[in-house]
């Protein structure tokens, strides 16, 4: 992985047919997806449950890029080693997870995999401060942790602003999870979000046997956010 802040779509498989997701994730890299973005629930940190290192393993050989592994879990630490022996290019634990996000962050480096930190709505962004020197990517959740379809969270896009000043010149990525669609895409770039989690703005209306519209969904998303 090169870092640049070029606006990046990465599709969340959350919303993607469970029955083809190998297939789903060749179509959509296919039809311009830049990362593929897989959200893992445990149904205790997160009122639901998805998927596990086998699961990533599975799919790790149909995607060519960036596979970006959401883990909204607690306890995170005992399953580091796992997602990344399947393949995760990029692990992301929420700071609200477990009491030592430092610790899990020096794991998934550890482990050697880009390491992520997520912040949900109500969480604010001074959180990440004295984490800025082990992350590669700051993962502001829109909407609330847990489902895909959610409504964005208006509120979150000074969050945005707020992390980008914090940033500064460090190479770390400003990941939006949660609502992502053509209208609030400009939202949160203009604000200095370059990856964009979307998951039925992208899958809407597409298919295995029809991968058309998601390409049609992804462009719609990515000139909304760079027009």
């Amino acid at each position: 992985m090169t870092f640049d802040r070029s606006i990046k779509i990465a599709p969340s498989i959350l919303s993607a047919d469970f029955a083809n997701f190998g297939a789903e994730c060749v179509a959509i890299e296919a039809q311009g997806a830049d990362w593929v973005h897989v959200d893992v629930m445990d149904g205790h940190f997160v009122p639901n449950i998805t998927f596990g290192p086998a699961t990533c393993a599975a799919i790790r050989p149909h995607i060519k890029g960036v596979m970006d592994v959401h883990l909204m879990i607690s306890p995170v630490d005992p399953y580091i080693e796992g997602f990344a022996k399947a393949g995760a290019d990029i692990i992301t634990a929420h700071v609200e997870a477990g009491p030592h996000i430092h610790r899990t962050l020096q794991a998934i480096r550890a482990a050697g995999a880009k390491a992520g930190v997520a912040l949900n709505p109500g969480t604010h962004a001074s959180a990440v401060e004295p984490l800025l020197d082990m992350i590669d990517l700051v993962c502001v959740m829109t909407v609330n942790p847990g489902f895909g379809g959610q409504k964005f969270i208006h509120s979150q896009v000074d969050k945005v602003r707020n992390l980008r000043t914090m940033i500064g010149d460090r190479p770390i990525h400003i990941e939006i999870d949660g609502g992502v669609d053509p209208a609030t895409a400009p939202l949160v770039a203009a604000a200095g979000a370059d990856v964009l989690v979307a998951g039925s703005a992208v899958f809407r209306g597409g298919s295995v046997s029809n991968p058309a519209p998601y390409g049609d969904n992804i462009r719609a998303i990515r000139s909304a956010a760079t027009h």
